[in-house]
């Protein structure tokens, strides 16, 4: 795929999977906007691997829940890029996959949900306003949305955090009809359980092992195996393809219970 001279956006972008994904756009000749809260030493590391890669890469720190942070970062990137051709939503609000520590149903109050709707959809309604002006000037472009393979097969019922990811799946899908006829696709990755990340740390190895045995291709994902179906669909080579929803999780959605 080539990425030469396009420029991307992703949030949540310095660890983990996001990281991975800034990563392999760069390597591919993209300039990246490595977006932060918090680790901004972390952020400037996958800034420098992505020149170092044959790309560019520029820390940008934003808080996505925030449209008006959101509208400044936008800004910096295009200023910096000369516009915007694809983005990518990574960032969520922090989450702890661990079957052991997880609220029940009855132990989930309101706030649990809201947290999770406002890290998945909140964040990514702030950046895709923001970005929109940008990506019509280019005519046209690609917004990826990370979901997860949970909406499909709850294989842990993490209500707060999948009942926010199902909501991003639709916003997606209403956003591809909206924005089709101005050339701007918009599709999501559903990932399984990806390890190593911050999530994923305290994922109990019997839980990962039962994963393990349930998925066909025999293991779980790493951050790197979600970042090529990421650039698939932000490629040419996708350039048919909207409001999709693509799983990444090795099989494991059509295996059996």
């Amino acid at each position: 795929m080539d990425f030469q001279g396009k420029a991307i956006l992703v949030t949540g972008a310095g660890r983990g999977i996001g990281a991975a994904i800034a990563r392999a756009f760069a390597a591919e000749g993209a300039m990246v906007a490595v977006n932060y809260l918090r680790n901004q030493a972390a952020a400037e590391a996958v800034a420098a691997e992505c020149r170092a890669l044959g790309g560019d890469g520029l820390p940008l720190r934003a808080d996505v829940t925030d449209a008006v942070a959101v509208a400044g970062m936008v800004e910096t990137a295009v200023a910096e890029f000369g516009g915007l051709d694809v983005v990518v939503n990574n960032a969520f609000a922090p989450y702890v996959f661990d079957p052991d520590r997880r609220r029940l149903f009855w132990e989930t109050e309101w706030d649990d949900y809201q947290t999770q709707i406002d890290g998945a959809l909140k964040s990514t309604h702030a950046v895709c306003r923001a970005v929109l002006p940008a990506l019509r000037r280019r005519g046209g472009g690609s917004i990826v949305n990370m979901a997860t393979d949970l909406v499909a097969r709850p294989t842990v019922p993490y209500h707060d955090y999948t009942t926010a990811k199902a909501a991003l799946i639709g916003f997606s899908r209403t956003l591809a009809a909206e924005l089709g006829p101005f050339g701007i696709r918009v599709n999501c990755v559903a990932p399984g359980l990806v390890y190593p990340t911050d999530a994923s740390r305290s994922t109990p190895e019997p839980v990962k092992d039962r994963i393990t045995a349930l998925t066909p291709l025999g293991r779980i994902a790493t951050p790197e195996d979600v970042a090529g179906p990421v650039l698939f669909l932000a490629s040419d080579w996708s350039r048919f393809m909207t409001g999709q929803t693509l799983t990444v999780d090795g099989g494991l959605v059509m295996g059996g219970t």
